[in-house]
């Protein structure tokens, strides 16, 4: 029996590593996971040793040129395919479950939406790194870009964080186009995390029961 594949997405700020950890605290409590599997936590860009490397190709505000729009698509495509390889189908293949910071939504929603790329481009190259794997579920936790932007006031931005807020409402924007797929939960971030961890939970317990 195949693991479970569960992705967090989000602006900055939206609470996403907070989220993650309470889930996987609050799983690993349970009998929810079947006995003898795991539960593996990862993230993109930089879930494999490989993708550390492109993670910091893509993110470092230091690089004196950064890449263009297709030249940062690709750079998160070949990520993707290493992580697909040799992280997320071998362990649901093992009958573990993967929890991903980001996935296939954040370049349609950066990249196509925020970059104004061609997205039927975004997911002919998506359809290949991935090899079909598909989220269970994908939780999007939604806040306003003025809250994204309040949160990340005292913290250094990375290079696609500097782009504005221009850049960031188109990403959001693209974000909630993207949760109407009845596989994306969207749910308001902006409520107290105790509040949040318990929507998350009643969807898994529901994904749970209709498998």
């Amino acid at each position: 029996m195949k693991g479970k594949f569960i992705v967090f997405e989000g602006i900055d700020g939206s609470g996403k590593t907070t989220q993650i950890n309470q889930l996987s605290e609050w799983l690993i409590g349970t009998d929810l996971i079947p006995e003898n599997n795991q539960l593996v936590i990862t993230r993109e860009p930089g879930g494999t040793k490989l993708g550390k490397h492109i993670r910091s190709l893509l993110l470092n505000t230091s690089i004196e040129k950064s890449p263009d729009p297709i030249t940062e698509l690709l750079l998160y495509a070949a990520d993707r395919s290493q992580h697909v390889n040799e992280i997320i189908i071998p362990t649901i293949n093992k009958g573990d479950w993967v929890i991903s910071d980001r996935f296939c939504g954040s370049t349609l929603a950066y990249q196509g939406y925020g970059r104004k790329l061609d997205i039927n481009l975004i997911k002919n190259l998506e359809t290949i790194a991935t090899q079909g794997i598909y989220p269970d579920v994908t939780f999007l936790l939604d806040i306003p870009v003025e809250e994204s932007i309040k949160r990340r006031i005292n913290r250094k931005d990375d290079r696609i964080e500097k782009e504005g807020k221009e850049f960031l409402s188109n990403v959001a924007l693209g974000f909630k186009t993207l949760s109407k797929d009845r596989k994306w939960k969207k749910i308001s971030a902006i409520n107290s995390k105790e509040k949040i961890l318990s929507e998350i939970q009643s969807e898994i317990k529901q994904l749970i029961k209709n498998k």
